[in-house]
């Protein structure tokens, strides 16, 4: 008597619904590093600092160029 033969199932798709991302896993990150980065090119929280006059200044000139339109 032979014994009952299985057959392979189907390969996973690669483009499944397992792999897509909530709207949250990108929206949480992006919105971290703006945050960051308005408070590291914030030019008040520079001159508050009291360090160096080059460092202000050049934190002044990025926060120009990013906000230029």
């Amino acid at each position: 008597m032979s014994a009952p033969t299985h057959t392979r199932p189907h390969p996973a798709t690669t483009g499944g619904v397992g792999t897509r991302l909530p709207w949250w896993a990108l929206a949480l990150p992006t919105l971290a590093f703006i945050t960051l980065l308005v408070l590291i090119l914030n030019p008040s929280d520079a001159h508050a600092a009291g360090g160096d006059p080059a460092i202000t200044h050049l934190l002044e000139r990025v926060q120009q160029l990013v906000t230029r339109r």
